[in-house]
């Protein structure tokens, strides 16, 4: 490791990150500190019928205080699987199960000050969970779609879909789906 830890601050304990400062020394000897957001990742859902559509949600995102075009996800719970975590959002934000998933990959979101990594997964054989959705108080007002993926990749170069994780997982997507 690059940097040698020498001091270790937790100034904020939260229910989404915690936040530390690290006292640290380079190589060199000079010193600095780094300012980490610790997380304990996601996943990610991107469910794909075999026409080519997807389901995508918008929700209202308080940082930017606008409604954000997103694939369904959530946080890890202690101890969870991320597949696990990604059937169990996509159920509860849209309503739909899959019964074939494959992991298309897993990210650093901003590895500049965070570490949260978050699974993608692609879910196919898709049917309506008999139970519907099942939303969190702050996501009443999510609302589904369901869309072409070339329309998706359409809204991305049109500056529509601005979050990352979902960019990731519909360009990764369009590249498996096209080889199949």
């Amino acid at each position: 490791m690059p940097l040698k830890l020498l001091k270790r601050n937790r100034l904020y304990e939260g229910r989404v990150f915690n936040v530390v400062v690290d006292d640290v020394e380079y190589p060199s000897g000079n010193r600095s500190i780094r300012e980490v957001a610790e997380h304990s990742g996601g996943s990610v859902a991107l469910a794909l019928f075999p026409d080519r559509r997807i389901i995508l949600v918008r929700q209202h995102r308080y940082p930017f205080d606008e409604f954000v075009w997103e694939l369904p996800a959530g946080k890890l719970n202690p101890g969870e699987d991320p597949l696990h975590c990604a059937q169990r959002e996509l159920e509860e934000e849209t309503g739909y199960l899959a019964s074939d998933w494959r992991k298309l990959t897993s990210i650093y979101t901003t590895p500049g000050f965070c570490n949260e990594v978050l699974h993608l997964f692609m879910g196919q054989q898709l049917s309506e969970s008999p139970s519907g959705r099942k939303l969190e108080e702050g996501e009443q007002t999510m609302t589904v779609s369901i869309m072409a993926l070339d329309e998706a990749i359409a809204m991305i170069e049109r500056q529509e879909i601005k979050d990352a994780k979902t960019i990731c997982g519909i360009l990764l997507a369009e590249r498996v789906a096209r080889r199949t």
